[in-house]
């Protein structure tokens, strides 16, 4: 046999064990975290609380008690997460909050929120509209911009 072809039926029977073993392990994490979500949605409360400040930073530096960074695991220690400081009545707490709604949260803003623990995972405004940010654009597309402009701007004289 060609040596060629058994290199390549070889490597076809690894890519198929690893799309095998990706399909149930992905539906084993699916699981997980749809589990996780019940357990979230059950322990949701409503609370009204004014954002002070919202920071993307790693678990040691946010503040957290430390019984949280040790249930965290290790890979995900290092990781920055997106940190709330919020005042909600007279204590003034450090919570975690959801990536999805990150971006969308008023800072010196009061607010209903849903939170389950020290999780974030729903904000309302409660007062007045809330802001509406621009989205960031990337390193490339303001080069991009800036070269638009400048070549505009050469046109025009």
């Amino acid at each position: 046999m060609n040596p060629v072809l058994i290199t390549l039926i070889v490597v076809a029977v690894v890519l198929a064990a690893a799309a095998v073993a990706l399909y149930f392990f992905g539906k084993r994490a699916q699981k997980k975290q749809a589990e996780q979500q019940e357990q979230l949605d059950a322990m949701k409360q409503t609370v009204t609380m004014l954002i002070i400040d919202k920071k993307r930073m790693k678990l040691k530096e946010a503040g957290l008690p430390q019984a949280v960074i040790d249930q965290t695991p290790k890979l995900l220690r290092g990781s920055k997460l997106p940190i709330l400081k919020v005042s909600a009545g007279n204590r003034v707490m450090i919570l975690i909050c959801d990536e999805k709604i990150f971006d969308s949260v008023p800072v010196k803003k009061e607010v209903k929120a849903s939170v389950s623990g020290i999780y974030v995972t729903e904000v309302k405004g409660l007062r007045g509209k809330a802001p509406v940010q621009e989205k960031k654009k990337g390193f490339f597309k303001n080069l991009v911009e800036k070269a638009q402009e400048k070549a505009g701007a050469k046109s025009i004289k």
